[in-house]
């Protein structure tokens, strides 16, 4: 009678637990027949609050994010309606409609690059993105990061030094890198003033295959740089079609191939993005 007295009250418990309560205390138990269920049960009671704190700041983080999300949509957004209006208008110019139609594909295409890096980085959240651990060239990757800035490059008369040995390489994924190094290499662009020089440089060794990427622009912002490769985060310096994603993905995607990157100031001037990736467990 005794033993079904004790464990009917710390059904009892157990179903305050369960309802919420966080004041119940399950000392009573932890002596007799029952110490044991009372040790694997503070077990199970501490591991649901802490899932449950994980949750709420879960679903806090996802709705901050979606709001940041809506926010950087709905700019562009914004701007295709006015655009679209003043398109509609008959007496408008050929050059003027000309001239809409180019800022129409640009925000479009910015849209477009938005939602694509926003899934990406959901796919890395999730767990779901597959990446491959083939032998990558750093000089292909550079090659192939570096390709669709060249002109923007070019029309800043800036000037993209690469000193790689062509041996150098390292175990991961080529498109998922050429994503990270190209969002690294368009953040320099960007910060580098006309006729500035971007160089990136590589080497290998036992331990790791390291890629620097470097620019002679006027650098990192001190209260910038602790908060660089967090999502949605814009430094002072960011241009207007800035979203503070490109950066974070890169982490992202050098992160899941055992890999870091870091940001940092030079002496001489400009920044400079360090990406190691390891050969072992680090």
């Amino acid at each position: 009678w005794l033993r079904y007295r004790k464990i009917a009250a710390l059904s009892r418990d157990i179903d305050r637990i369960l309802h919420g309560e966080a004041e119940v205390s399950l000392d009573a138990y932890e002596e007799g027949e029952l110490s044991i269920l009372q040790s694997e049960l503070i077990k199970m009671t501490l591991r649901l609050r802490e899932q449950a704190g994980q949750l709420r700041r879960d679903k806090k983080y996802l709705a901050d994010s979606i709001a940041d999300i809506s926010h950087q949509i709905r700019t562009p957004l914004t701007s295709v309606e006015l655009i679209l209006s003043l398109l509609a208008k008959p007496e408008l110019s050929v050059a003027r409609r000309m001239e809409l139609t180019k800022e129409l594909s640009a925000l479009l295409a910015r849209i477009d690059w938005l939602i694509s890096s926003l899934l990406k980085m959901s796919r890395l959240d999730a767990g779901t993105a597959k990446l491959a651990h083939d032998r990558v060239s750093v000089q292909e990757l550079i090659r192939k990061a570096a390709e669709p800035l060249l002109i923007p490059i070019e029309l800043r008369a800036q000037t993209l030094t690469v000193c790689c040995p062509e041996e150098t390489a390292f175990t991961g994924d080529l498109q998922w890198s050429v994503e990270a190094v190209g969002n690294i290499l368009k953040n320099c662009m960007e910060h580098t003033p006309e006729g500035g020089e971007i160089t990136a440089t590589a080497v290998e060794n036992a331990l790791y295959t390291e890629l620097r990427i470097a620019d002679n622009g006027p650098g990192i912002d001190k209260e910038d740089l602790p908060h660089l490769f967090e999502r949605f985060y814009k430094g002072r310096n960011a241009g207007e079609q800035s979203v503070g994603i490109g950066l974070a993905l890169a982490r992202m995607i050098v992160e899941e191939q055992n890999g870091a990157l870091k940001a940092e100031n030079l002496r001489s001037g400009g920044a400079a993005f360090t990406i190691r990736f390891y050969k072992g467990t680090v």
